[in-house]
């Protein structure tokens, strides 16, 4: 497959290696990485607004804190970005949950977490962003706390402007099913047991 324009990286390569990082890229495809990296963080503000007024209304529908376990939380979105925001809630109570959300979101489905646990995704749109809402069994949200937890203590300045501009290049060159893949890529490393692929297979964000 052919990169889209304005790189010289092997992006086939990066897939299979399923990480990037600063010695993976020459200086001057790191100065433009390390430039577009900045330029994503131009969108900081508004959806840190975004996120607060999301967390409180779930927080309002469903008595619990919810968590940015997406992109953003982790500092390697794009612009286009949506916000994925987790919460643990006991699977008995999860009737109770729906009819919780009912009218306020719309229901996406349940999608696998582990091999023996899954999620339910729900979605709603705030001043234009689409808000993701995964209702994680309680266990499996304390093991998604950690992870995030993990990934802010010791993923590099250096790695996340690697890994987004990798994933820009992707969507930029069209590679929507590696894109896809590569979103996932961080997450895997931290906590291999999860599974954040969506069932049935996300279409936006």
């Amino acid at each position: 497959m052919t990169n889209p324009p304005g790189t010289n990286l092997d992006l086939t390569a990066l897939l299979a290696k399923g990480w990037a990082d600063r010695g993976d890229f020459p200086d001057a495809e790191y100065e433009r990485a390390s430039a577009f990296y900045q330029g994503m963080r131009s969108h900081d503000e508004r959806l840190r607004r975004v996120r607060e007024r999301a967390s409180g209304m779930i927080g309002e529908w469903t008595g619990r804190v919810p968590r940015d376990v997406g992109s953003f939380g982790t500092r390697l979105n794009l612009e286009t970005s949506d916000l994925d925001l987790g919460i643990g809630f006991p699977v008995e109570g999860r009737a109770r949950l729906m009819a919780a959300l009912a009218g306020s979101a719309e229901f996406l489905g349940e999608r696998y977490t582990r091999f023996s646990t899954t999620r339910l995704v729900f979605a709603f749109t705030v001043d234009d962003v689409q808000i993701d809402l995964s209702a994680l069994t309680e266990d499996d949200f304390a093991v998604a706390c950690r992870m995030l937890d993990e990934i802010d203590q010791t993923m590099t300045s250096d790695e996340r402007v690697c890994h987004t501009w990798v994933k820009h290049l992707l969507r930029a060159g069209g590679r929507l099913e590696d894109y896809a893949a590569w979103k996932l890529v961080t997450y895997r490393r931290f906590c291999p047991e999860f599974n954040w692929v969506p069932i049935p297979e996300k279409t936006g964000g």
